[in-house]
């Protein structure tokens, strides 16, 4: 089971995530939604397409852009459309 964490509170646990260049992505549904802000930030990755973003917000504190998705990837990254990553001083461990 791998878990996500920012300022001491879960924001997804999954068994199901898949990895991709060391990071976990995680299903939609293992998400606490209730922490997740959609962001209006966009960056391209050359070989996954277009990542959107969300910003943390947890007890008063934001954590901008610390989680991404691919909406809809490049073909070669199908598998993780609608997944979300983490960084930004997220912790996933498993």
């Amino acid at each position: 089971m791998a878990k996500a964490t920012w300022n001491g509170v879960l924001l997804a646990d999954s068994d199901q995530t898949i990895i991709v260049e060391g990071n976990h992505y995680f299903p939609p549904d293992s998400l606490n939604m209730q922490f997740f802000r959609a962001s209006p930030s966009h960056t391209i990755c050359p070989w996954k397409g277009v990542a959107s973003y969300f910003t943390l917000e947890v007890d008063g504190k934001s954590n901008k852009d610390a989680a991404w998705f691919y909406a809809d990837p490049s073909e070669a990254a199908a598998q993780i459309k609608g997944y979300i990553a983490f960084w930004r001083g997220v912790e996933v461990t498993k």
